[in-house]
């Protein structure tokens, strides 16, 4: 889209963080700036300079003008549109600091016209807004191109897919601020009466003075010890991650509330589920009575004492783009995810591994470019969704491989989906 400039400002007297709009904060695409900036300038003395220092090459050299102290890279924003299309930007203030220095180096002769105010993006026109940083040429040119590939897949897709990915870029830019407690909790209860609880557990991260913290438990109920699981396998006994605790019902009950209530004490919760439905009435239920509400939306600013949902079966159906109701099983996740998991119905275990999975996503990239460094050319070109193989899916397959002689890929698969 063509840039104008704005023709209030001829002297450029705004100050270096601040808008069009004395006070506003907003963005700008990344490719109005860089391709269309520098073709509506009154001066033709100033289009040289702003080019240099617009090239790619220039953007992620250590000595950018919009480099941060410490920083690896430079730091641009990932926004998150209505319609769950993402685009790469620069923030108002990046742009103010820009004409501000090459005025003051000597490079331009007056600070140059912004852009007008009517390409600026608001905060309020996305619904996500996370920062990515980029210290290689090729990477950032390459990231550009993905973004307009995947924005064209997504649309028809559907309010789903959109929310889901909303919630996977929101859920990165909270762990980023590294804020809060990040706890996943499981409960397993006996598959001919779900109202009977029999094991409970929890593993959660916080930042310590910097560092991760990891604390992880195991409860399982006294008085239910002698009901056998009969459709899902009973692995109450294979603890993985410590000494599990036999605990009579009402310490139960009193030893849940009690890690509710220590870790609302300390800032803002994270509670992470995988597929919270049920887990979330658990919580609710006479049996345990932890919490009485939930916030399912993530916010921008996270409160002390107040709990937040994330589930990591949305966010790995956000990863590999699927819009239908669908959800994966954790341990077919974990696979995904190349996370090696044991004694999945273990409440300790399936809280320790999605914990993993959550953490393994909202660490990583944006969750485009994170699709494809995951699996590389494993999308059609007009759908979002990654296109597993048959070995990827199923364990029994994968496990026949060695015996059978079944290849986990061929040529003609990729092939197939160039």
């Amino acid at each position: 889209m063509p840039v104008a400039l704005n023709p209030s400002l001829p002297g450029g007297s705004q100050k270096a963080g601040t808008s069009t709009a004395a006070g506003v904060i907003g963005y700008y695409r990344f490719t109005d700036i860089f391709f269309e900036w520098h073709q509506v300038l009154p001066n033709q003395a100033d289009v040289s300079p702003l080019k240099a220092l617009l090239a790619y090459s220039a953007l992620v050299h250590p000595d950018h003008p919009l480099r941060k102290k410490g920083s690896n890279g430079i730091e641009l924003f990932l926004g998150t549109f209505e319609n769950g299309e993402m685009r790469l930007l620069f923030s108002s203030a990046q742009v103010e600091y820009i004409r501000y220095w090459l005025h003051t180096v000597g490079l331009t002769a007056l600070p140059l016209p912004l852009p007008s105010s009517e390409y600026m993006i608001q905060a309020s026109e996305l619904l996500s807004c996370s920062p990515d940083v980029y210290s290689d040429a090729t990477v950032l040119k390459k990231a550009i191109k993905n973004i307009d590939k995947n924005n064209k897949r997504l649309r028809g897709t559907g309010t789903l897919l959109t929310s889901r990915r909303h919630a996977f870029e929101r859920a990165r830019t909270l762990w980023a601020a590294r804020g809060g407690t990040w706890c996943a909790v499981d409960f397993e209860a006996w598959d001919m009466d779900h109202t009977l609880l029999t094991e409970f557990g929890w593993s959660l991260v916080r930042w310590e003075e910097g560092k991760l913290a990891r604390e992880d438990g195991h409860l399982i109920v006294k008085e239910h010890r002698s009901y056998s699981q009969k459709y899902v396998p009973d692995y109450r006994a294979f603890y993985n991650f410590g000494q599990s605790e036999i605990v009579d019902k009402r310490t139960f009950k009193q030893r849940i509330q009690d890690l509710i209530t220590r870790l609302r004490e300390s800032g803002p919760v994270f509670l992470v589920f995988h597929d919270s439905s049920q887990d979330i009435k658990y919580l609710k239920s006479d049996a345990v009575q932890a919490l009485d509400r939930l916030d399912y939306l993530l916010p921008d600013a996270p409160q002390k004492g107040e709990v937040y949902v994330i589930d990591t079966a949305d966010l790995f159906a956000a990863l590999e783009g699927d819009s239908s109701g669908n959800r994966r099983s954790l341990e077919r996740v974990c696979r995904h995810l190349q996370i090696p998991s044991q004694f999945l119905h273990n409440a300790g275990n399936d809280a320790h591994y999605t914990l993993d999975a959550a953490m393994a996503m909202v660490s990583g990239d944006p969750v485009d470019q994170q699709r494809e460094q995951r699996w590389p050319a494993r999308t059609a070109d007009n759908q979002p969704k990654v296109q597993f193989r048959d070995w990827e899916e199923d364990s029994d397959f994968s496990d026949l491989e060695g015996v059978a002689g079944i290849a986990p890929s061929s040529s003609r698969d990729e092939q197939d989906l160039e």
